[in-house]
């Protein structure tokens, strides 16, 4: 997956969007102005930031080289994921769905609800595993 696959999938999640809050080549992905990721890209290589579960981000950093800390980030709930071709883009996929469903998860009540009733839960919480706890 490479920066501009990254960032179609990223604004494809229900009313998702694009800031520049930090600088004007440092892609923010929020929703309901919260932030689910972060896209960047430094001398032709392009990484992201996403929010994951502390126990499964560890796990991660020690499947792939390419997962580390979160850089600039709390390092026990965010990765970063450096997109340099050796993670499967399906994995890539499920790690975005992921950081997603738990920002919608830690969106107020009535956000939240809102969101599943216009999109769907299904929408929302995507293969990561989260719909049957969020409430």
């Amino acid at each position: 997956m490479n920066y501009d696959e990254a960032r179609r999938y990223l604004l494809c999640k229900p009313e998702a969007y694009e800031d520049f809050p930090f600088s004007p080549d440092l892609s923010v992905m929020k929703i309901g102005k919260k932030m689910f990721a972060t896209l960047g890209q430094r001398n032709g290589l392009a990484s992201m930031n996403l929010k994951c579960d502390p126990h499964e981000a560890l796990i991660l950093r020690d499947i792939f080289v390419a997962v580390r800390p979160g850089y600039h980030m709390n390092k026990r709930h965010w990765n970063t994921i450096i997109l340099d071709g050796s993670i499967p883009p399906g994995e890539i996929e499920r790690m975005i769905d992921c950081s997603f469903a738990l920002v919608v998860k830690g969106l107020p009540r009535t956000a939240r609800q809102a969101l599943e009733i216009r999109h769907g839960r299904a929408a929302l919480y995507a293969q990561a595993g989260t719909g049957s706890t969020a409430g």
